[in-house]
């Protein structure tokens, strides 16, 4: 069993950054690649980025490429996604989650969810 708990959220001006921390509970978090996931209002939940177990590949969207950054600390159970030149369109609930393969992870498939944290950006 896994627990995700994220944190970082907030408000922020166009052209802003943010970073988001997830922590994940158990010993058994480098055993999961993660990813990160955002839900705007009225929308389907989409893929942001994702990790492997090692942190050795990361993989984005599109629409956050060049901007976003994933990383993660396996001594610290914790995964981040640092933003950088936040746009109001980046405006979601964000949610971290895990699962062993990173493959099925980016189309949804997880194994866990955290509760989410909303980002706002302001135009």
């Amino acid at each position: 069993q896994v627990q995700l708990v994220e944190s970082g959220g907030g408000l922020v001006q166009a052209g802003g950054s943010l970073r988001l921390s997830c922590a994940a509970s158990g010993r058994t978090f480098s055993s999961y690649a993660m990813g990160w996931f955002r839900q705007a209002p009225g929308k389907e939940r989409e893929f942001v980025a994702a990790i492997t177990r090692s942190g050795g590949i990361t993989e984005y969207a599109d629409s956050v490429k060049g901007r976003f950054t994933i990383s993660r600390d396996n001594a610290k159970n914790t995964v981040y996604l640092q933003m950088n030149s936040l746009k109001p369109e980046d405006t979601a609930v964000y949610y971290c989650a895990a699962k062993i393969l990173m493959a099925p992870l980016k189309r949804g498939s997880c194994d866990y969810w955290g509760q989410g944290t909303q980002v706002t950006v302001s135009s």
